[in-house]
Order: structure tokens, then sequence, then C-alpha cells
């Protein structure tokens, strides 16, 4: 089964054929600036850090923050700068905010926890016996400090002044610290100081955790053994998949690939081009989970509504009866729009032909403003009424990587992040066979918001 095209979903349209989106950079360019604003309009007044959620129409739904999320949006306001939508100076001011505010949060063993309030900057667990730290949400923020450390690198007082104030985070960060004592060795998710480690959740591969192991490994002063990355990521070459979906074979990772945020969180940073080891090669690891997630769309074995070429793209967001965890062995008939757009490295005609579709659909009704809506029920006539960080920032991140490769390029050239790679026994080749696509619009181009 095909599944359903434009033609069988009452609720697309043509792409609109408005000036600002006609071509491929200015419609980017109205894509990031959207969501970008996410993190630079819809943040927290007083501390800078961006909700964990705010609504379609800006209003603001919780207190929460999610470390991650402002990760995230450390890299959305770099590329802001990057871009010229926001003057150097303004962007660096509004760094130096988020990272006084990271200096007032309590951390664990150097860690942050996964949630915080943004009115007093006290820990909120996201469940039972989680009052302490999470390493992935840690691990994703390391990886937007990082890259703020990288792109403010010119001499003046604020900018010296992140660069002391990310570092002084990043070095007290006790990664080796997460090795549970007399378990298996593998780094540990969670770690409080009343449970300790009650939660019991080892990192192990696929999934968006492969940062942790770069940044622990690269560590200056907590750095791990490379037996916990092949223990505990790798379980000895269990990870492995090796299997064919939809007529791609798959490197590692659950059957059919899981939700696309497992193949796509760390790659914000990490530059996957020519990146190997002795059991996998990055991209392809990334662009095959990308083709399975759209080929299960695009054939549309459930027979959803709306499913095919123009509505794609399966992983964790906002539903119905709220926050779900989608892929192609759990598929209810939600897309979230930024699993199609976060694809523009992997899939830029597959990320183009949905980012044109959900402009359209039902005359705009996707839109709102800071972008798209987190996602979309066709066969339900659902939208959701909420944005995501964790789903915002990655927009913004990878389709400036499919532009530039600006992230990548900062993220990657870490030392903290070669010695990680280095030691993990993780290369890169000179030369792989996937041609970079640069997406940069001429100078002057781009749309007014």
């Amino acid at each position: 089964m095909e599944g359903y095209g434009a033609a069988n979903w009452s609720l697309f349209a043509a792409p609109p054929n408005t000036p600002e989106c006609t071509s491929l950079p200015s419609l980017l360019d109205t894509i990031q600036r959207q969501h970008a604003a996410y993190f630079w309009d819809g943040a927290d007044v007083a501390t800078g850090l961006p909700y964990d959620r705010r609504g379609t129409k800006g209003q603001v739904i919780s207190d929460l923050v999610s470390l991650g999320g402002v990760g995230f949006g450390l890299m959305a306001i770099i590329v802001m700068a990057h871009r010229e939508w926001l003057a150097r100076e303004r962007a660096a001011s509004r760094v130096l905010t988020i990272l006084e505010a990271l200096h007032k949060i309590t951390r664990f063993r150097g860690a942050f926890p996964h949630f915080v309030k943004a009115s007093d900057l006290k820990t909120v667990p996201l469940q039972p016996m989680d009052d302490g730290a999470d390493l992935v949400e840690t691990a994703l923020l390391v990886q937007g400090l990082l890259c703020a450390r990288e792109y403010f690198d010119e001499e003046s007082p604020a900018e010296d002044n992140i660069r002391e104030r990310v570092n002084q985070i990043v070095t007290t960060v006790e990664w080796s610290g997460f090795v549970r004592p007399k378990a298996r060795p593998s780094l540990f998710w969670h770690w409080s100081p009343n449970h300790e480690w009650s939660l019991n959740l080892p990192i192990t591969g696929w999934n968006e955790g492969l940062v942790a192991y770069v940044l622990a490994a690269g560590s200056p002063n907590h750095f791990i053994d490379r037996q916990v990355f092949q223990l505990g990521w790798r379980n000895e070459g269990k990870y492995r998949n090796g299997n064919s979906y939809y007529g791609h074979s798959l490197p590692a990772g659950l059957p059919y690939g899981g939700p696309l945020f497992l193949s796509q969180f760390s790659f914000c940073g990490l530059d996957p081009r020519g990146l190997f080891d002795d059991h996998i090669d990055y991209w392809d690891q990334v662009v095959a989970h990308c083709r399975i997630n759209y080929e299960h769309c695009r054939r549309n074995p459930m027979g959803h509504m709306g499913y095919g070429v123009y509505g794609w793209g399966l992983t964790a967001s906002d539903g119905p009866k709220g926050y779900l965890v989608s892929c192609p062995l759990s598929d209810v008939g939600v897309i979230a729009p930024t699993a199609a757009l976060s694809s523009f490295p992997f899939l830029p005609d597959q990320a183009e032909a949905a980012a044109r579709a959900f402009l359209s659909y039902g005359n705009g009704r996707l839109w709102g403003a800071f972008g798209f809506a987190d996602a979309f029920a066709p066969a339900q006539n659902w939208v959701s009424n909420c944005n995501l960080a964790i789903n915002q920032g990655p927009i913004v991140a990878m389709i400036e990587n499919y532009r530039t490769g600006l992230l990548w390029r900062l993220f990657t050239n870490a030392p903290e992040v070669v010695t990680g790679l280095t030691r993990l026994g993780i290369g890169r080749r000179q030369h792989h066979r996937a041609e970079f696509q640069s997406a940069s619009p001429p100078e002057g181009e781009g749309c007014e918001q």
C-alpha cells in the first residue's frame, strides 16, 4: 500500500507561492527564524532560559525548563548571530544571562537535573526518585555550551566571560562518577543523593545518549575508560542491527530504527560525515534511520490519513492524549514536523517536500508564533496547541548544519570532542561518499519576519 498522497488529503493545499518562501534559501530562513524565536522571544525574561513548553500562540504553559532544551537554545542563538538576524553583542549578552542562571542550579556530581523551575531554579523530578542528575540532559546541555564557547572566540570582556563560565561548568561534570560501582561498566542515566542508583538505567545504544559517551571520554578531569563505551554503549556489539527494513539496511539500534530523535539529538553537534569505528559508519546509521522512517510513512502500512511523501516524520512529541513516542512499530497516526525538518542534512529533498506541505496544511493551520505546531494527527483533525523546546531546537540546528555545517564544525572541533572521539576509537574518513550540499542563500537574500 503506497499510502495517501497530497491528492488524498483534503487538508493539504498547494504549497504557498509567497515571495518569502519561493526559493529554498528563503524557505529555510523563514523556518529557522520562526523556530529560533522560541529561544529568544519565548524565553524566561529573568534568566534567558527557554521554557520546556509554550503555546502555539506564544502563551506560557508551564514554568518548567528542560536542561537539554537549554542546550538546543544556545545553538539557536548561535545560528541567529551567525546569520546576522541578531547582533553578536546581544547574543553574547543573552548567553551570559543563561550562564548566570545555570551557575545557580543545584548540580549533582557536576551534572544537571532534567527539569528546573524558571522562577526559582529548583529541581523538579521528571519521575519518582529522579530528584538528582540526568546525565543525558546534561550532555545535550554541554553540547550547546561547547558550541557557544567555540563560537564566541573574540577577545572582549563579554566573550572572555562566556568561555570562562562554560569551562567552569564543563570541567566539573564528573562523568566517571556515573559509572555505577559493582555494576557492568556503563554510564548510568540518573544519580540522586537521596535515591542513589535506584532508577538503575544504563545508557546503552542506540539512542540519543551517544554524545554523553563522547563527552565523558573527552573530559579533562573525569574521563571514562574505553571499556565503558565498549561494554555500556555498544554492549559488546549487541547494539548492532544489520537487518533491512523497507529496502534499507540499518547498522544499529531498534527494529525499524525507533523514533527519529534517537539519531538526531546527538548529531546536532556531532558531525556524522565520514565518522566511523570498527562497528558502524555513523553517516550510514543516521541516513538509514531517516530513510526507514520516511519509507514507513510513504508506504503507510497502517493506512493512516495524511501519510505519504508530503506527510512523514515519527518521533517523540505532543499527542492528542499527551506526550508520546511514535515510530514505525508504535504508529498511531501522529506526525511531528521536527522529525522531517531535522532530517534536512540526510534527506534534503524529502525534508523540503514535507516543509512546504506543512506550510500548506489546513491553510496554514500548523504555523504559529514559534513555527510549526509540535505535532498533528490528520485523521483526528487534531493539531497540538504547543511547542516543545527539545523539538524546536533541532530544527534550527539541523537546517543550519545542512546549509553551512556551522554547529557540526564548532562542536566537533572542541578539544574535548576531539579527545573523546580519539579515546573511543571513533575516526573520520577524509573523503566520504556522501557529498555535503550547501543551501546557503546568496548575499542579501532572505525573508523579513
